[in-house]
């Protein structure tokens, strides 16, 4: 198969209306051609295209920055002498200056399928500055290594941030050039946009979502497999929570929770009598670990950790929302008192809390800590607007 920017570069035709324009790249070190080349480099080789500009979106072009709200400066790239701006920095929407820098802009950045992703904002931001500056932009596709499952409740109006683009569910089942697409039509953006498609690609293939004869790099530092993708639409949650989500270890945002005050044994005890039909399509393993920095650094940790993946993993059972939904009212069953809800800024949101902003409203949190909420009570809520999801989206697909 292949992916948008493998087919840009193989073929004159579909480069030709980028002759005598301007060509800006946005990337990260996932953007990268079937040979592993890097995007940037691949283009600039690349006869007819002119490279004026670069962009890195949070964690910057090299994917050097770890954590949310660690903010990369501007600069100028030491190999082709262009200015690489940071759209992660003192700006997160492109300014005018910056979309003076190109004509076109190629975005070329490897998603999650998950709304909190920051990478899916950044293109909503682009295609709106576009549209103010007549600009074009191009989406060079690749694969929603979480394939097409749709999952959780609708961002609800009011409620959004740079985590919350607009009203989709967490687990959107788009790839970025379809999200483009619906991001057009429902902001009604004037804006010249066009999608590089993949060749060959299978969301209900083989791989579930991510090709099986391409490496997996990171898009983010914590995004190290594609089984953190198949779990991050449910364990990104955990950055709302006190409890750990792995990072400062080897297996970041694979861990359903881990705290040093809390019985995992007990609480997927919980979880099983709770709502058993929520632990579908993966392996839970309890687990400890001792993170090395971020919430409990240098503490021992009793956790849990899911494997949706090898013989474990039925794709359409699945269901990480659900199953981190699941979690968190295990631990507030066992634990009425516990602080489980982490009060701190999140993503320049200072006024609301941090599962809130997360979860794109406060559905799910008030259903954990309702003592009298029941499994059927969430389900009711996104079941609805999964398939309101889903018959929104289905003009749009383009495989």
């Amino acid at each position: 198969m292949k992916f948008g920017i493998d087919r840009l570069i193989a073929d004159a035709e579909l480069r030709r209306p980028l002759i005598g324009r301007r060509v800006a790249l946005v990337a990260h070190p996932a953007s990268v051609t079937a040979d592993l080349t890097h995007s940037l480099d691949a283009l600039a080789a690349c006869e007819g295209i002119t490279l004026s500009a670069a962009f890195g979106p949070q964690h910057g072009l090299k994917g050097d920055k770890q954590d949310n709200m660690v903010e990369t400066a501007d600069e100028t790239d030491p190999d082709y002498g262009i200015p690489v701006f940071s759209l992660y920095g003192e700006v997160r929407r492109p300014t005018a200056a910056m979309m003076d820098s190109a004509d076109v802009f190629l975005f070329d950045l490897q998603d999650l399928g998950c709304r909190i992703y920051t990478f899916v904002t950044t293109l909503l931001y682009m295609l709106e500055a576009a549209a103010e500056s007549g600009k074009a932009i191009w989406v060079l596709d690749r694969p929603n290594p979480a394939g097409r499952p749709v999952e959780g409740t609708i961002l609800r109006a009011g409620q959004e941030s740079f985590v919350g683009a607009g009203p989709m569910p967490m687990r959107h089942g788009l790839t970025l050039g379809e999200m483009g697409h619906w991001f057009v039509a429902h902001f009604g953006l004037d804006v010249e946009y066009r999608v590089i498609g993949m060749e060959g690609w299978q969301p209900d293939g083989p791989g579930h979502g991510w090709p099986q004869d391409r490496v997996w790099i990171n898009p983010s530092p914590n995004a190290a497999n594609v089984n953190m993708a198949r779990a991050y639409a449910g364990t990104v949650m955990i950055e709302g929570a006190t409890v750990s989500e792995g990072r400062g270890t080897t297996r970041p945002l694979e861990i359903l929770f881990g705290a040093p005050d809390i019985d995992a044994k007990a609480v997927l005890t919980e979880m099983r009598g709770f709502a058993p039909e929520w632990l579908a399509g993966c392996a839970i393993r309890e687990c400890w670990f001792e993170p090395t920095f971020h919430k409990h650094a240098g503490t021992l940790c009793h956790g849990l950790m899911i494997h949706a993946e090898g013989p474990f993993y039925d794709h359409a059972a699945f269901r990480p929302w659900r199953l981190q939904a699941l979690a968190f009212k295990a631990i507030r069953r066992l634990y009425p008192d516990y602080d489980l809800w982490r009060d701190f800024p999140y993503e320049y949101e200072f006024d609301r809390l941090a599962i809130d902003v997360i979860n794109g409203g406060p559905d799910l949190r008030e259903w954990v800590d309702n003592p009298d909420a029941a499994p059927a009570d969430l389900d009711a809520v996104a079941s609805r607007d999964e398939a309101a999801w889903r018959d929104e989206i289905a003009p749009l697909l383009l495989y």
